[in-house]
């Protein structure tokens, strides 16, 4: 199989990929820690430590503003490149609210922060929605927007690949062009974003474990084969793995720009309600 087919597809993703997986055990970690202790037996909402990561995670979600008024407004251009900007964006969507978090020490106070508490807690799910559906409309975390015509070209070109690995075991083309088929024509428009994900989650596990079982077979009688299972089952993992992310690509495309721009509508009145209830509650905290 040439790795040049996959590496169209996948390889502006790597990085992308990684980062984000980085970013989401992070989170998680910090997320769980503030769960777990005790943080109302050393932080205060109303002063020191706790008051102050109140001040620097409102802050922080403000200079969110940042990215979408240099992508919009040419005065600030000066400011730097709009894809540096989008990454300190959801830097930022994502540091801000956990600051809050042990702000608050995950504890529900007076109304007017239980309503600002509330409002971030949407908002930064909403962006984590609005991460999802780009990078299934994008070539990559910071790449350039696709089509469908891209999509679907990229996706044909690794189906004409071979794959040494594929010839030696019988039915393996089938299932997997059964497996692709049953991708394509997965629930229309909204649902089809949620039911290509879970049918290639399932598409993945059956070939996988249907490559694992015909090689061990095949090894069974073939030396040559018993030598070089490890690289067949790479070789054809990898070309399955390629094919099926491409089917589930063509299939979401679609349904996923359609929610992006509805997303895209919801987003900023969702993020001023979270400016106005977090003003609301800075005087609330310090008039009264």
């Amino acid at each position: 199989m040439s790795a040049e087919a996959i590496h169209t597809l996948e390889a502006t993703e790597s990085r992308g990929v990684s980062s984000t997986f980085i970013g989401i055990l992070l989170t998680t970690a910090l997320v769980v820690a503030g769960w777990m202790l005790p943080l109302r037996d050393y932080i205060t909402p109303r002063s020191g430590l706790g008051y102050w990561l109140g001040i620097i995670g409102g802050s922080l979600m403000v200079l969110l503003l940042i990215y979408p008024l240099r992508k919009r407004v040419r005065a600030f251009a000066f400011l730097g490149s709009a894809r540096i900007w989008f990454q300190i964006h959801m830097i930022l969507g994502v540091a801000g609210p956990i600051a809050i978090l042990y702000h608050c020490t995950y504890r529900m106070g007076a109304t007017n922060s239980n309503v600002a508490l509330w409002s971030m807690i949407v908002v930064a799910s909403s962006g984590l929605i609005g991460r999802y559906l780009y990078s299934r409309i994008h070539f990559g975390l910071y790449g350039s927007r696709a089509n469908l015509d891209e999509i679907h070209f990229q996706a044909s070109k690794i189906r004409l690949e071979g794959t040494g690995a594929g010839r030696l075991l019988p039915g393996f083309a089938e299932r997997l062009d059964a497996a692709e088929k049953s991708i394509f024509f997965s629930l229309p428009l909204v649902p089809k974003a949620g039911s290509a994900l879970m049918l290639w989650i399932f598409a993945r596990v059956q070939i996988r474990l249907f490559i694992s079982s015909s090689l061990t077979k095949a090894a069974q009688t073939s030396k040559a084969v018993a030598d070089q299972k490890q690289k067949l089952l790479l070789a054809a993992s990898r070309y399955a793995e390629a094919r099926l992310a491409a089917a589930r690509r063509v299939a979401e495309f679609q349904s996923c720009e359609k929610l992006f721009g509805l997303w895209h509508v919801l987003h900023l009145p969702l993020f001023g309600m979270l400016l106005v209830a977090g003003i609301v509650h800075v005087f609330a905290v310090n008039l009264y």
